[in-house]
């Protein structure tokens, strides 16, 4: 039996109330509440034919879940070991030019990796490791872990990343549309955490960023591993829906395999499920929920026959919505670095 790779203690989340999970066997009986939003930027809610609804009722039967169960297995066994796998296929390709370039400054380089989440986690674990931090002071922010590293050991680091990704890359081309709005919601989720912090006291604003950065680094590896079943490759819809129901519990495995700190996984938990908008932003998690919402992780209810905005997203317009142009100009200004 595969080892539970949820939340802490909780499991991914059920398709019905009588499946267990297939994670660590659990019942219905213990199962956590069904989100009541998801990652729906990934999603086109367009109709589907009688027969197209057929075929996808199949998809969610018996041979997916033991599909399921294969995947989740091979994710456990992976999380306990290295992990890479491609996010954003041109903005690799621009880093790797970057990368590759003998004039460029530690600070272009850190310009340009600052939009590649996978990469962007990696440094930060590695400035943290024992050989650069002998003394134990733990970053958690890109920028000072890239200053901590010099150049020759960020430059080595990202580029063997970078090569191990592209030759990664080859199954994921026909899901270029997905990964290219993951990683424009990725970017804009780290400007709008950076703005936000900044309008708050005691808040780093460079940690806000990197973990917008990164947040839904969880949905870019469940369609990185999804695409590595022959089944599952020719059936987008299975793919989506189970990066809709995954990517967040098996995100945070994710970072934790990664050695991120404890302060910037926990802020990601559970950042696509609509609740109260804060009335005081009073840690970075709450930074990331509304960082999150405002850049669009609600997109999946626009997409749907909804009357009005939810009263959760309308709340959050009013009281952050005067944010916006300076959230829009820094996402311009990290995007700049992929032109």
């Amino acid at each position: 039996m595969s080892p539970c790779i949820g939340q802490k203690n909780r499991c991914p989340p059920y398709e019905n109330d009588e499946e267990p999970c297939l994670a660590c066997s659990n019942t219905g009986a213990n199962k956590p509440p069904k989100p009541r939003h998801t990652a729906g930027f990934l999603f086109d809610n367009t109709a589907m034919t009688s027969a197209e609804a057929a075929h996808d009722l199949d998809k969610k039967g018996e041979a997916l879940k033991i599909q399921r169960f294969e995947m989740l297995t091979d994710i456990a066994k992976e999380l306990s070991g290295e992990v890479i796998f491609p996010t954003y296929f041109d903005a690799v390709l621009r880093l790797r030019k970057v990368l590759h370039d003998p004039e460029q400054s530690i600070a272009n380089i850190a310009h340009a990796v600052s939009v590649e989440p996978l990469i962007s986690a990696k440094l930060l674990h590695l400035a943290n490791s024992v050989v650069f931090n002998p003394e134990g002071r733990e970053l958690v922010d890109l920028k000072s872990a890239i200053f901590r590293l010099g150049l020759n050991a960020v430059r080595t680091a990202a580029l063997s990343i970078v090569m191990t990704q592209l030759m990664r890359a080859k199954g994921m081309a026909e899901f270029s549309e997905i990964t290219h709005s993951l990683w424009e919601h990725s970017v804009q989720t780290a400007a709008a955490a950076s703005v936000i912090a900044r309008q708050m006291p005691h808040q780093n604003a460079d940690e806000a960023m990197l973990a917008g950065l990164i947040h839904d680094l969880g949905a870019f590896y469940m369609l990185y591993r999804a695409t590595q079943y022959e089944e599952l490759r020719h059936r987008p819809d299975s793919i989506k829906y189970l990066i809709v129901q995954w990517h967040e519990s098996i995100g945070v495995s994710l970072l934790n395999a990664l050695g991120l700190p404890e302060e910037i996984v926990e802020a990601t938990v559970d950042h696509d499920h609509m609740r109260a908008t804060p009335t005081k932003i009073r840690n970075l998690a709450d930074i990331i929920y509304v960082a999150n919402m405002l850049s669009g992780g609600h997109f999946e209810w626009l997409m749907q026959d909804q009357p009005e905005l939810p009263f959760e997203l309308a709340s959050i317009e009013e009281k952050y919505g005067h944010l916006r142009p300076e959230i829009e100009a820094l996402a311009a200004e990290m995007r700049s670095s992929f032109t």
